[in-house]
């Protein structure tokens, strides 16, 4: 009877031992397993589903080019009023090269010669009491294109020159070489034609300068240069 007791506790010793080896391996089962934890922040909305894609749709393309035009386009050009148009008037008398050549009292090499040289001095300052080549007076530039012309006188002043020449009248006025004496015989120039004459001026130098206007009553009359008749006033 003792024998089985003992035989009994002994089974019953081996139940509790493998219980308590069966509940451990258990226990190390559960902490073998690893919990997946997620990279992504906890406050960010969730991933998109792998099947959602973004949707594309399909644009027509437009054609590279253009049709060619079946008709030419014009574009009409406005009309310029004529009162709009500006006029370019030259500082030299109008056609003075032909006018004045068939209306000198001068020869046409000597005109040609006084042409050439009132030409060649428009421009060049003023100067009271200068007779060139880089300044003139009124008597200075008249005394300069008439010795250019072959014609030499002495210097002399205005009021002087109106004293040795003799008076013109009517068209005979308005010839080219003619003397016209202003401002109380205190200015000259030589006439251009029936328009104007040229001469120093104290403001814009030698220069083209109309009748008509700031000139008009300031004319105290036209005079010509009788040289010939006075040889002592010729420079040999």
């Amino acid at each position: 009877m003792k024998d089985l007791k003992k035989i009994w506790y002994l089974f019953a010793a081996f139940l509790f031992l493998a219980a308590g080896f069966a509940f451990e391996a258990s226990a190390q089962d559960r902490d073998r397993v690893v919990k997946s934890i997620s990279s992504r922040p906890v406050n960010q909305p969730p991933a998109p589903a792998a099947y959602d894609k973004p949707v594309t749709t399909s644009v027509q393309s437009r054609p590279t080019s253009r049709p060619p035009l079946i008709q030419d386009i014009k574009i009409p050009t406005p009309a310029v009023e004529e009162s709009k148009v500006k006029k370019i008037v030259s500082s030299r008398a109008v056609g003075a090269s032909s006018i004045i050549a068939s209306r000198s009292i001068f020869s046409a090499d000597v005109t040609s010669s006084m042409q050439n040289s009132i030409y060649s001095k428009l421009g060049i300052p003023y100067l009271y009491g200068s007779s060139g080549p880089n300044r003139y007076d009124c008597s200075g530039f008249v005394w300069s294109v008439f010795g250019d012309g072959g014609m030499p006188f002495t210097r002399s002043s205005a009021r002087s020159l109106w004293a040795m020449s003799e008076p013109v009248t009517g068209d005979e006025r308005f010839r080219f070489g003619t003397l016209v004496f202003l401002n109380g015989l205190g200015h000259m120039g030589i006439v251009a034609d029936e328009n104007g004459f040229y001469h120093a001026s104290s403001s814009k130098g030698i220069t083209y300068s109309k009748f008509a206007g700031y000139w008009q009553n300031r004319i105290v009359g036209f005079r010509r240069l009788n040289l010939s008749s006075n040889p002592a006033d010729l420079e040999r």
